[in-house]
């Protein structure tokens, strides 16, 4: 669709490894919408970070990419090493997930955000410096050109993100893509970066997909949802149609898990998924989630179809929602 800024179809992430080939993605296909924020949901290791590197063309070397189309504004990026190059850290953004890794403690602040400026925009040093102390300041940190002769380490952990989230905007991309941003952030600091993802999106225009376990922030911030389990996306659709009427019986599950203000009784027993992710590695025959599921039948073993409901999709043997939305 012409509004359609990023285009993924069939991608997997195949890893070479000792006892085999790890299948990391399997084949998913999804859209992101100009100025929409996309929630990619799931347990760890499910293939949500893979994702998100495959589109950025930062796999490490012993991942293999394939994918019949990765198109960002109607331009390729699939096999086109130059074209990602060139927009990755321009048009394309990605904020990673834990900021000291991310940041080089060898570098100054002010250094680390201008580099990127300097080379995509061929600006001189004071311009960059400009536009490093304006986002600063624009994501909530004070005294901005102090903290350009800063180190990482004479930060907090909450002021790290925020010269991460600063990093990823020097540019003005149009797709930013936030892997976990929260994690390792305290409850109170992680509802002040979500509040800011979210003002920052509708100020600048940015398209959003956010990498993220905690079904809390996508309720807070998402436009549509993503749910992955063992490589594959199980569940797309708005955000209010998964929370409201899930159809996948792992969405369910993961819903079931989140205490609810004013039903959730004091002290109960929270809903679990009993059993474990499979091993994706080696051939991978039928449904993944079969040998955790209390509604698997024999025809489980075979690939389950992709059931389609308006803007609501999922991959199951069965067509409707009832048995499935006990949440």
């Amino acid at each position: 669709m012409a509004d359609n800024l990023l285009t993924v179809r069939n991608l997997s992430v195949d890893i070479r490894t000792s006892s085999g080939t790890l299948h990391a993605v399997r084949d998913i296909s999804f859209e992101v919408k100009r100025g929409e924020t996309l929630c990619i949901v799931g347990e760890s290791g499910c293939g949500k970070s893979m994702t998100s590197l495959a589109i950025m063309d930062l796999l490490p070397k012993a991942a293999k990419r394939n994918a019949s189309e990765i198109r960002f504004d109607n331009m390729e990026l699939h096999n086109k090493k130059k074209t990602i190059a060139s927009l990755r850290g321009d048009r394309l953004s990605m904020i990673f997930q834990e900021p000291m890794t991310a940041l080089n403690p060898a570098y100054t602040i002010g250094d680390q955000l201008t580099e990127g400026f300097r080379r995509h925009r061929n600006s001189g040093m004071k311009e960059a410096q400009q536009r490093a102390e304006y986002l600063l300041h624009k994501v909530g940190i004070a005294s901005a050109r102090e903290r350009l002769s800063q180190y990482p380490h004479q930060l907090s952990g909450g002021l790290r993100q925020r010269v991460m989230i600063a990093m990823a905007l020097m540019c003005g991309p149009e797709l930013l893509i936030a892997d976990e941003p929260t994690t390792a952030l305290d409850v109170t600091i992680q509802a002040q970066i979500l509040l800011l993802l979210s003002e920052l999106r509708e100020e600048f225009g940015i398209s959003l997909i956010l990498i993220t376990h905690d079904l809390g922030v996508v309720a807070r911030i998402a436009d549509r949802v993503a749910v992955m389990y063992a490589g594959q996306i199980i569940e797309e659709g708005p955000v209010a149609d998964i929370f409201n009427d899930p159809r996948h019986p792992y969405t369910s599950g993961l819903l079931n898990c989140i205490p609810l203000p004013g039903k959730t009784v004091p002290g109960g027993k929270l809903g679990v998924i009993p059993g474990v992710v499979p091993s994706l590695i080696g051939d991978i025959e039928g449904c993944a989630f079969r040998d955790r599921c209390a509604f698997a039948q024999a025809q489980c073993h075979q690939n389950p179809p992709v059931n389609q409901l308006a803007q609501h999709s999922w991959r199951c043997i069965y067509k409707e929602a009832a048995h499935a939305n006990t949440h």
